[in-house]
């Protein structure tokens, strides 16, 4: 069985704001390949602190022809990890990452002449980022234009970055800051991402019908706001990708407390569970509990990330049964209709549950 976590060393450490941190990082000549990321992708880590493990899942902002794997880490209060990052982490240190995964792109197309949109608010801009070089660099007749949100000035990562690839691609890629709590000339570009906003933009800079793909990451409120917006200015769901922040999340609801019918009743669900090609069963209550957390309960290194549907580290496909879905931020339409789940949200209703991570 290949195993599902690599050692990645820490080859260099560059400040980006006061509270970010870009990591440079190198898997071992065995796992190169492994860590050969597509555009918008991200990186799940894993660490123990005070004998706790915590999972938490960071974009690439490299572009894929810059031949290194580089991830943004922005500071959260409160956070173990990302201050962790940001303070105690030195170069030579190895972390322990899963391969790239995540499904926020677009197949790169040389031969088209396509117009990109992205929307990003803070930390939002680090797939953007890497989709932004990459597509740019690939795509030599593309047009991009980011409109990025930040608090304020000193707060934009990647600032000079964006600077750069501005005169990079003079005529492709243009950037329109907007600043919550600082003033520009243009007022416009002053305040809050909401609709009305959003309707200057559209009325004004950005004209909504040449767009083929737009590209949205950052806290969900915002983008649920730019994605209606999208919508209303002609695009449809197909040209509108997104990629959710799990920090904005509460998390699974609460487990439905079980009632005594369940407890007399025997209300358990048999379970069967591939993975890695290793198959093993047992049995589970029908109280709330996802067939994620009952399979690590089990001694199954099932992959998860942040346990809050917003990634989809976890997915798997149910193959016999039936289970409900509590939250889904990642999976696609049509992927749910081909059986697959989020298994850290997956709560089996049927008494048999057949699931495979495999596939």
């Amino acid at each position: 069985m290949a195993p599902r976590f690599h050692p990645l060393e820490v080859t260099d450490i560059r400040r980006e704001t006061r509270d970010a941190v870009v990591l440079t990082l190198t898997p071992t000549a065995e796992a190169a390949a492994a860590f050969d990321f597509t555009q918008g992708q991200y990186l799940t880590f894993r660490r123990d602190f005070d004998g706790t493990e915590l999972r938490r899942s960071y974009s690439i902002c490299a572009g894929k022809d810059e031949g290194c794997l580089k991830v943004g880490i922005k500071r959260v209060d409160g956070g173990a990890f990302s201050t962790f990052a940001n303070q105690d982490l030195k170069v030579g240190d190895t972390l322990d990452a899963m391969p790239p995964m995540g499904k926020f792109f677009a197949p790169i197309d040389p031969a088209t002449a396509k117009t990109y949109l992205g929307f990003a608010g803070g930390s939002g801009i680090t797939p953007l980022l890497s989709i932004i070089k990459t597509v740019l660099g690939r795509e030599p007749e593309a047009t991009f234009t980011l409109v990025y949100a930040n608090r304020q000035i000193n707060s934009i990562m990647f600032r000079e970055e964006l600077e750069d690839l501005k005169n990079i691609y003079l005529g492709r890629f243009s950037v329109i800051h907007i600043l919550e709590s600082e003033g520009q000339e243009i007022d416009l570009f002053t305040g809050r991402v909401d609709a009305e906003k959003l309707d200057n933009l559209f009325r004004l800079w950005i004209d909504a019908e040449t767009v083929d793909t737009a590209f949205i990451c950052g806290p969900e409120p915002m983008m649920l706001t730019i994605a209606e917006s999208l919508r209303q200015h002609g695009l449809d769901d197909s040209q509108i990708k997104f990629e959710l922040f799990a920090s904005s999340q509460p998390g699974r609801t609460a487990k439905r407390a079980a009632t005594r019918q369940d407890a007399t009743t025997g209300n358990v669900c048999d379970v069967t569970v591939t993975l890695d090609g290793a198959t093993r069963k047992f049995q589970m209550p029908k109280d709330g509990t996802a067939v994620l957390d009952a399979a690590i309960q089990n001694q199954m290194d099932a992959p998860f990330s942040c346990k809050a549907g917003v990634c989809s580290t976890c997915r798997a496909k149910v193959l016999e049964g039936e289970v409900e879905m509590v939250i889904n931020h990642a999976l696609e339409d049509y992927e749910v209709k081909a059986g697959y789940v989020l298994s850290c949200q997956c709560i089996p209703i049927s008494d048999k549950v057949v699931l495979t991570y495999d596939e």
